[in-house]
């Protein structure tokens, strides 16, 4: 009798641990909870703020960034990405900041090379993103701060291999909106090429009557496990009623000096076209050139960011102390960024 009931126990134990492991396959994956926190102090040795870039651009104070927090979650085909930001860098980097809205898309993989994203992103095109948390630089580059933030749309993407992918959508007629204008009349796409290991390349273009037409590169190649290289290319032109554009190139050297530092350059060259479109930046068939020595050092999560830049301008594009125009202009930062 005792043997039976043994035997019926370990039975009853074998069936539900079973069930249990069944259980646990089915369990949805979970919610993934990403984000940012960051603060800095700048200071322009003009005595103001000089330099026309996003963001940062409080002048010797202690000042704060932004809070950024992502939701992402996928179960099966489906999945969603939903990231919303609050502070200072929010309110430059949205059309209504008073929304906090980031990110907000929905995707479906339709098969196991093609899948297909729709609602508002980030946009594909340029090396710099609006979060510090995914940038070496603190400051922003001019390539940046002219081209587009976010798209609202709707785009398929195709992986040929993992060394090759397109994706290609519509989207609305003006960049940096959540609801188009007049029209859903801007063509986007973007070839991605892995030449080799560590060397990925990415050829964007986003055109629009609304908006314009921007072709961009940008790779990044890990040369060494200490040295990386970036480059980012663009061309911009702007609406025919409008005119002008700007083009430009940015390079981004960064070699790891140790376990935790990192020291890299960014070495810009911005000019815009002569026309009626100026951007922020030089006037109209003038150009700029940006030189920013920047650190990373690690702290687990937390990482420090000292930070030169020197700009100089083909004209006076900046002004001195006493307010008079001048060719160049300069700041020395020190941010703070947490990340999550």
């Amino acid at each position: 009798m005792n043997k039976l009931i043994t035997i019926t126990t370990i039975l009853a134990l074998a069936a539900t641990i079973t069930r249990a492991q069944e259980a646990a396959k089915t369990v949805d994956p979970p919610l993934v909870i990403t984000g940012s926190v960051d603060t800095y102090y700048k200071y322009d040795f003009s005595g103001h703020s000089n330099i026309p870039t996003s963001f940062a651009s409080d002048q010797n104070s202690f000042s704060i960034g932004m809070v950024d927090l992502g939701l992402k979650k996928k179960i099966g085909k489906a999945s969603f990405v939903g990231e919303v930001s609050f502070g200072p860098r929010n309110d430059q980097s949205i059309p209504v900041p008073t929304n906090h809205i980031q990110n907000l898309y929905v995707a479906y993989d339709l098969t196991s090379q093609l899948s297909v994203t729709a609602g508002y992103m980030s946009t594909f095109v340029g090396y710099e993103v609006i979060s510090p948390a995914g940038n070496f630089n603190y400051s922003t580059s001019y390539l940046f701060t002219n081209g587009p933030f976010q798209n609202a749309g709707v785009k398929l993407s195709y992986a040929f291999s993992d060394k090759v992918s397109l994706a290609a959508g519509l989207y609305n007629d003006l960049w940096n909106v959540y609801s188009a204008a007049s029209k859903i009349n801007t063509f986007g796409a973007q070839l991605m090429v892995v030449p080799v290991k560590g060397w990925a390349a990415y050829l964007n273009l986003v055109s629009g009557p609304a908006s314009g037409t921007e072709l961009d590169l940008t790779t990044t190649y890990q040369i060494t496990e200490a040295f990386k290289l970036g480059l980012n290319a663009a061309d911009f032109s702007a609406p025919t009623a409008v005119k002008g554009g700007f083009t430009g190139v940015a390079l981004y050297p960064q070699v790891a000096v140790a376990p935790t530092v990192t020291l890299g350059l960014r070495g810009e060259y911005f000019k815009t076209k002569t026309g009626g479109f100026t951007t922020a930046g030089p006037a109209a068939g003038e150009s700029v050139t940006g030189l920013t020595f920047t650190a990373n050092i690690k702290g687990g999560p937390l990482t420090f960011i000292p930070e030169v830049r020197l700009d100089n301008g083909s004209k006076t594009m900046f002004t001195d102390n006493k307010g008079i125009a001048t060719k160049s202009a300069s700041q020395f930062a020190l941010a703070a960024v947490y990340a999550f």
